[in-house]
Parts: structure tokens; C-alpha cells; sequence
């Protein structure tokens, strides 16, 4: 899972971000975040993009729908056989015991510009486990775990075990990464040692230095962007990642497409759903993003969303685990006190046993981390991780969850999906800055609904709108997704999801002309893998029968 601080981003994405507090909604197959597995996040394995696609001159991104299949000059696309074939030795699946043999890999050819098919052309990547029982399988259900900027390949690879069961015996279970991520023409700006140096950094605290520092870095990000990644930006969007999403169904031989998006991925289905209604077959959106929320809107609501998941757990940290905890004895001010010393390692950053140093960006990074896991799974790493640093003086486990967010592994390498996410996030459209009067409302509301989570917020932060300075333009607004003449869509929300909050799910289904919203009662980003019996059956059920629960169920 990929996140990051909501009211205090990190530089890189602070530089995009003014405004609107963009941020990052993923999450990924690994669903304990223990200290191994946090400190050895994948690495993509693939080259940059500026080894096929030139540097061009700023355009607008496309507008123009294509017609799919129907359109001739679209037939070579639709109408090609994906080879799958054994997919490549992977360490970290062989660390897994995760038997490769039972998975095909394979590439799936589409337009770079899907307004001029008989151009360029880019690969992407896909992975396959097929049904395990072949004699009952239905078809193929294509996942997408969020971002932007998430590898659906490695959703696939290293998280084979949450399709157990009813899923993976019906249905080939099949990733992809979208153009611009992982395996598929990433998008690549910094090299490791930038992307290091930008993380550790906690920016200056007086507000001039702050704007001009990152005024530079955002400069500079541009410059290195269109040196490396060049022609691919115009076209990283996720309307045309839904158009490749229609080939993909077509490739595999599916007339309707069975999907699972989480996060950002239900934001990806839901533009499936406008763009291809009648091809449409299950859709799971699980933790839903809203299509129409502003992007003002969204950061706020997101930042209230992980102050209050924040503040749940340190009550239960006082309340239920004193033993452990490290919060004092006072659940009231728990989370002050864990705010308090977060804070204070911008003077004091904190050792590690990699000679790097924690900083208050990065270990904040690594408690939003936790926040992504549900109670059962996050609260009690985010405890040691705590007490590690608070009572032992050293972040080693913060650090270690801060790079799982990050993308970055042990040996030093990250891989594309913070480029990536700024990428796709700006191509789908960049926001105007607020007025005086809604800056002014914004950090009001911040103030009191999430004080520890915007104490370095001013009006100045809204002086600018998102992706100032990118090159490229696009026509993305937000607005409510219909879906007219679709099937029936499954819309999942938790009540105590911080990336997106449950409201965003409530909006979703109401604004589709035909969805059943489920309601996941808990902790936690995303109701998939998480244990839960209830969503598991409404799911299986859902795929496997096209039975939806019915209308107001609640899964506790």
C-alpha cells in the first residue's frame, strides 16, 4: 500500500499538491505489515520509458472517444491472442514459497494514443492464475489494487493467497499494470539517490523557504520527467487505462468484464463502466473514490478520515494494550502525545540500524502505513513501531513502514509509483486554486476536525491549484459517474476506512443508475482480504451467481 501524509506531504508530492492535498489511495497483496515484509517492497524490474517513447512538445491529453471493438481501425487490438508463458524467476516469490509455475505472464499490445491507433504503440503487462478448477471456471476477474501507481501484476504474484478459495476456483485471476506503472512503460523522473534525498527531507518550517524549495523541486521533477518519461505523459489517464482495460476483456475472451478495483482502482472501474456500459459484467468498486468530489473536498475529507483512525487507535492502544503502549496512561491525550513526538523529530530525527535517519516526514509516513491495515494487523505494529521509537529511541520499524509506502526496497531501489501516481493523478486533471473564502473555510475545518493532522496548515497552502507547471492539459472534471445501461454494480465502503472515507462510497452507488452499496463495519483501507466472512460470501456470491446483497447489509 502506498500512502502519504495527508495535511504535511512529503516535498515531491507537496510540489504537485497545493491545494488540493493530493493523495495516494492504494493498497497492495501484502496484508501484515511486519518489519520484513514492509522493508522489502518490490522493486520493478523494468527500464524507463525514454528507451521507446521520445521527448514531445507539451499537448493536450486526448479527448476523443473511441467507438472499441466496433471501429476497424481498433481491430488489430481487439482481435490479437495474448501469449502467456512462464512467468520469470522471482526472489521474492521464492522467499514466499509462492509456486510461479501455477501463474502465465504475458503482454498485451494497445495504442499509445488511443486518438491515433496506427501510431506508437506500448506493452502492458499482465499476469495470469488461472481457475483452479477448470471445469467450473466462469471466466477471468481482472484486479486493479489502486494508487494510481500500484502493480496489479504484483497484487496478483504476491497476494495469490487472498483469492483463495470460491474466486480463484472459477475465475483466472488476472493483473495488469497500467500504462505508465510497474512493467508497462513506467514513468520515470529521479533516480534512487534523489528520490532518497527528497523523503528524508523535512522541508523548511519558515513558509518563504518552504514555497521557494518547493517551487524548485517542482521545476526540477518537471524537467526530469519530460527528460525521461517525455511523450508517455500526455497519455497516462485513466480514461485511456479504461480503454486498455476493454482490450484486455477482449484479449482474454470474456464478452463481459468481471473486475475487482480497490481505491483508486474503483475509480478506474467506474470510467470503465462510463465508457463501456453495455460490456460490463460484475464490477466490485471497494473502497470507493468519488468521481465527482472535488479535489479540495477529497483532501480534507481524507485528512479528517486519518486523524480519527489516528485517534481510535491510540485509544485502544491506552484503553486496551497499556502494557504495551507507549501513549501514557490518558486516553484523551494520547494522541496529542504521539503528534507531539512525531513532530519534534523534525530537530531530533531518530537513528536506525541502517545509519539512515527518521525524520518527522518519514516517520509519519510510516504510521500512516499502519493506518491502512485494519486493527487486527496495523494497530498492534503501529504499537511497536511506537514504543520502538518513543521508549527504545530508534525507527527502525518506522523507517521500515515508510518504505513499503514509499516503493523503496532494502537494496536502496524504488520502483515507479510515486512518478507514476503524479503522472496519472495530474493527466486525469489538475485542480484551480480555491478562493480566498474556500481557503480560508478549508483550514477552518481542518483546525477543528483534525488538528493534529494540520498543524502546519495556513491559507498560504491553498495559494496554488495541483500540478502547477505540468505540462500537459487535460478536460477531466469531476462529475457524477452514471454508468446508464451497465449491469448491476457492487459499491463496497468501511465505516472506518481513512484513505476513503465511507461517504465517498455512499456517493459513488448513488450516483450509478444501478448499484447496491455493502458496508464493511471497521478499521481499515479496503474490505477485500481482510478476513471477513460476510464481505467474502457477498463477494463470491456477487461474481459467481450475480447475486447482490441486499439493499443496507452491514458486514461486521
Amino acid at each position: 500500500m502506498k500512502i502519504h501524509r495527508a495535511a504535511r506531504p512529503r516535498l515531491l508530492l507537496a510540489a504537485f499538491a497545493a491545494g488540493s492535498l493530493l493523495l495516494a489511495t492504494a493498497c497492495d497483496g501484502d496484508r501484515k505489515p511486519t518489519q520484513d515484509r514492509a522493508a522489502a517492497s518490490p522493486s520493478s524490474a523494468a527500464g524507463t520509458a525514454a528507451d521507446t517513447i521520445p521527448t514531445p512538445t507539451a499537448t493536450p491529453t486526448p479527448t476523443v472517444k473511441p467507438t472499441g471493438a466496433d471501429d476497424p481501425a481498433l481491430k488489430p487490438f481487439y482481435g490479437q491472442q495474448i501469449d502467456w508463458t512462464a512467468c520469470a524467476p522471482d526472489a521474492k516469490a521464492a522467499e514466499q514459497k509462492i509456486d510461479l509455475s501455477l501463474m502465465k505472464c504475458g503482454r498485451l499490445r494497445v495504442p499509445l494514443d488511443w486518438t491515433a491507433p496506427a501510431g506508437e504503440t506500448i506493452d502492458l503487462a499482465l499476469i495470469k492464475n488461472p481457475a483452479a478448477k477448470q471445469d467450473q471456471r466462469i471466466g477471468s476477474l481482472v484486479v486493479n489494487p489502486g494508487g494510481p501507481g500500484a502493480s496489479g501484476v504484483e497484487t496478483v504474484k504476491y497476494g495469490a493467497e487472498q483469492f483463495e478459495g470460491t474466486l480463484h476456483n472459477r475465475f483466472d485471476v488476472i493483473g495488469f499494470d497500467p500504462r505508465g506503472t510497474g512493467e508497462s512503460s513506467p514513468v520515470v523522473c529521479l533516480d534512487d539517490k534523489q528520490r532518497d534525498t527528497l523523503n528524508s527531507q523535512d522541508g523548511p518550517t519558515d513558509p518563504a523557504e518552504a514555497k521557494a524549495q518547493s517551487e524548485k523541486v517542482r521545476a526540477d521533477f518537471i524537467a526530469a520527467c519530460q527528460a525521461k518519461s517525455g511523450k508517455l505523459l500526455p497519455f497516462v489517464g485513466t480514461r485511456s487505462t479504461a480503454r486498455d482495460l476493454d482490450v484486455l476483456r477482449a484479449a482474454v475472451g470474456d464478452q463481459k468484464l468481471n473486475y475487482l478495483g480497490i481505491s483508486y482502482g474503483t475509480y478506474l472501474g467506474a470510467l470503465y463502466a462510463e465508457e463501456f456500459p453495455k460490456s460490463v459484467g460484475r464490477l466490485i468498486l471497494d473502497s470507493a473514490v468519488d468521481p465527482a468530489e472535488q479535489s479540495l473536498d477529497h483532501g480534507i475529507n481524507q485528512t479528517i478520515g486519518f486523524e480519527k483512525s489516528f485517534e481510535r487507535f491510540a485509544v485502544d492502544c491506552v484503553e486496551k494494550n497499556a502494557d504495551t503502549c507507549p501513549l501514557g496512561k490518558n486516553s484523551a491525550k494520547a494522541a496529542k502525545k504521539a503528534s507531539d513526538f512525531l513532530d519534534g523529530l523534525r530537530d531530533k530525527p531518530l537513528p536506525t540500524k541502517s545509519g539512515r535517519k527518521v525524520g518527522s516526514g518519514l516517520a509519519w509516513t510510516g504510521v500512516m502505513t499502519t493506518l491502512y491495515y485494519d486493527q487486527k494487523d496495523g494497530w498492534p505494529a503501529l504499537r511497536l513501531a511506537l514504543a520502538e521509537a518513543m521508549k527504545a529511541g530508534s525507527a527502525n520499524l518506522l523507517l521500515a513502514f515508510a518504505d513499503e509506502s514509499n516503493g523503496r526496497d532494502e537494496k536502496g531501489h524504488y520502483n515507479s509509483s510515486e512518478e507514476a501516481r503524479i503522472a496519472i493523478r495530474c493527466a486525469d486533471g489538475a485542480s484551480p486554486a480555491p478562493s480566498a473564502e474556500q481557503a480560508q473555510a478549508a483550514v477552518q475545518k481542518l483546525k477543528q476536525e483534525a488538528p493534529l493532522f494540520s498543524t502546519d496548515v495556513t491559507v498560504e497552502d491553498f495559494s496554488e491549484g495541483s500540478c502547477v507547471g505540468w505540462p500537459f492539459r487535460t478536460s477531466e472534471t469531476p462529475h457524477t459517474v452514471r454508468a446508464e445501461g451497465a449491469a448491476p454494480i457492487l459499491v463496497v465502503g468501511s465505516t472506518g476506512d481513512p484513505a476513503t472515507p465511507y461517504a465517498a462510497a455512499e456517493s459513488l452507488a448513488k450516483g450509478f443508475a444501478d448499484a447496491t452499496l455493502l458496508t464493511r463495519v471497521g478499521e481499515g483501507h479496503g474490505a477485500f482480504g481482510k478476513g471477513n466472512g460476510c464481505v467474502d460470501a457477498a463477494y463470491a456470491a456477487y461474481l459467481t451467481e450475480g447475486t447482490l446483497p441486499a439493499a443496507g447489509t452491514k458486514c461486521s
